[in-house]
């Protein structure tokens, strides 16, 4: 990677410094203890809801070290609660290309963020109008798995449902067929609800027209709808089925989503759903949202 010895770099870390100076600990959902030398986050704790080292961190704030990744403009984005311009402003200053709204990489709803981080005991996780997760907490990451990680066309879980096997793991096979086309309806309703001259919606489902038959059969039908409030069935690898309520925030644009699972009335969730706090992320591959 190059190094950032550049004017725009420096500027990079005095940004990232002014913007950390005005964050409180609480508005993160961070304690914000008895002894503070600073007003707002400390270093480590900005890398820390960033996933970065501390090391790390600390050479971007001095403007050197090396070039910040896309993924890691992003997450830093997320955890200064930077809003849009300043997110655009922080991509320009690395030296990357802003991302294209609906991406993996896209701007996390300030809103929804806060939301998120506010809802500790309840898995969530906020995705796009195309099934790309942006962000989940730990709650959401041990019920279903990292879904973050995903690059590319792989980013949207809709994209892997209808190309990749293992992407279906996660739901009972006798669950499938009604998965499949609540996707496809939920799709035509988002892409519909897009500019006509989008790309990435239109590339999306063109590709998948063309490498997967039952996805081109499901579109033929011309079924719409928004996925809303669902009931849904998850063969956890260590808790077995659990059975949850998936409920649906909407951002005003119908760009974003907040999802987050309930236990489901009439079964054994509630207590399952408490063992995910003890049993941590699991080795899943590839669940569902």
């Amino acid at each position: 990677m190059a190094d950032m010895g550049s004017v725009k770099h420096t500027e990079l870390g005095a940004f990232l410094r002014s913007r950390r100076d005005r964050i409180r600990p609480g508005d993160v959902g961070l304690p914000a203890g008895p002894r503070r030398r600073v007003p707002g986050l400390r270093r480590d704790e900005v890398a820390q809801l960033a996933g970065a080292s501390v090391d790390y961190y600390n050479e971007l704030e001095r403007g050197a070290g090396s070039q910040p990744s896309e993924q890691m403009i992003a997450a830093l984005a997320r955890a200064l609660r930077l809003t849009a311009d300043e997110r655009d402003y922080l991509y320009r200053l690395a030296d990357r290309p802003v991302p294209v709204q609906g991406g993996a990489a896209s701007h996390v709803h300030p809103g929804m963020l806060d939301l998120l981080h506010r809802m500790p005991s309840t898995p969530a996780q906020v995705i796009t109008d195309l099934h790309v997760t942006l962000v989940q907490n730990p709650l959401a990451v041990a019920l279903l798995g990292d879904h973050s990680r995903f690059q590319g066309a792989r980013a949207s879980f809709v994209h892997r449902w209808f190309t990749e096997a293992d992407a279906r793991r996660l739901y009972p096979e006798a669950d499938h067929e009604a998965q499949s086309r609540a996707f496809v309806a939920d799709l035509r309703a988002a892409a519909a609800r897009r500019d006509a001259r989008d790309v990435e919606a239109t590339s999306m489902i063109r590709s998948l027209r063309d490498t997967s038959s039952e996805f081109a059969a499901l579109w033929a039908d011309h079924d719409v709808a928004f996925r809303r409030d669902d009931r849904k069935r998850i063969r956890h690898p260590a808790l077995g089925l659990v059975e949850v309520n998936c409920l649906n925030l909407f951002s005003e644009d119908g760009r974003q989503r907040l999802l987050w699972f309930t236990p489901a009335l009439g079964t054994d969730s509630a207590g399952l759903l408490d063992l995910l706090a003890v049993l941590g992320t699991q080795d899943v591959v590839d669940p569902a949202p």
